[in-house]
């Protein structure tokens, strides 16, 4: 450490290399927040527009985008971090603020203008809801950095050892995610339905933000995918698999984004469920196992 130091001074020019190293993780984290600050625009400026259906609807879709890339660059941060060796406390607080900002702050208005925030007579249940996600979010941040930084034993120790490849609850990228392919995929805003649609969608709308909210402050493991590496011992089967998902969202990102989406929100619970089922069954087993031993005893 102390060679690399002095190397370091000693070289100017790779002091400036260094110091740009640091920058890009952190380029990608303020490209995260430009997104989620260009999504609460365009929520605002569709919510103007509601007069016009077509025009907001096209607001509201770059808003969805805007989460989408977002959550694109999230990813990109600090896989880039780790892979550079440039992962530091500023670094990860900036995260955390741009997350708050383009996974929470932005899709609780985007819920809010584009679906349930002019239903008569749910006002203040669509401000009560997106705020519950909102705070839901936060409050998931909040347990992952403090678990993130907190000491880790394997064996012996009070705090139980970080398992890498699960998150513990739903990532506030995939909730905030979850929300944009919907609207993207049908990006025309819910007021514009008629009175009994309208009504019907709003509920379904503020019954899927408050599950959503709950997953991100549930104990529910989610893959991470951070073990996933990109270099591979198998890539004549990576990179043909990387292709069609990359053309797919490329030529029918409604479709393609959805179902990612739905199938990742969806999957822990499922997990949850089935092992659940599981732990059920085995004490039948045993029952079964110890009545078919007595019998033939």
């Amino acid at each position: 450490m102390s060679d690399e130091r002095e190397e370091t001074q000693a070289n100017p020019q790779r002091r400036g290399i260094r110091r740009g190293i640091y920058i890009i993780p952190s380029a990608f984290t303020i490209g995260n927040i430009l997104c989620g600050f260009y999504a609460v625009i365009n929520s605002v400026k569709g919510y103007q527009a509601l007069s016009d259906t077509a025009h907001a609807a096209q607001l509201f879709d770059n808003a969805a985008r805007a989460i989408g890339f977002a959550v694109l660059l999230d990813s990109l941060d600090g896989r880039i971090a780790r892979m550079t060796k440039t992962t530091s406390e500023f670094g990860v607080e900036l995260d955390s603020i741009a997350d708050v900002l383009s996974f929470g702050i932005a899709p609780a208005v985007l819920a809010y203008t584009w679906g349930y925030g002019s239903t008569h007579g749910l006002e203040r249940l669509a401000w009560g809801v997106s705020f519950f996600f909102l705070i839901c979010g936060a409050l998931r941040l909040a347990r992952f950095n403090v678990t993130a930084r907190a000491p880790r034993f394997s064996i012996g120790g009070n705090t139980p050892k970080l398992d890498k490849r699960y998150f513990v609850g739903l990532p506030i990228p995939a909730a905030a995610g979850m929300l944009a392919a919907v609207i993207h995929f049908v990006p025309q805003p819910i007021p514009s339905y008629d009175f009994n649609q309208a009504q019907f969608y709003s509920w379904i709308l503020l019954v899927a933000i408050a599950i959503l909210a709950i997953l991100m402050v549930s104990t529910i493991r989610y893959a991470s995918f951070k073990n996933f590496a990109l270099r591979s011992n198998k890539p004549f089967i990576t990179l043909p698999l990387l292709s069609l998902l990359v053309a797919g969202i490329w030529f029918y990102s409604h479709w393609v984004l959805l179902v990612l989406a739905t199938v990742y929100v969806s999957h822990g619970p499922l997990l949850k469920l089935w092992g659940l089922i599981n732990r059920l069954r085995r004490p039948l087993h045993k029952v079964d196992d110890a009545a078919t031993s007595s019998f033939e005893n």
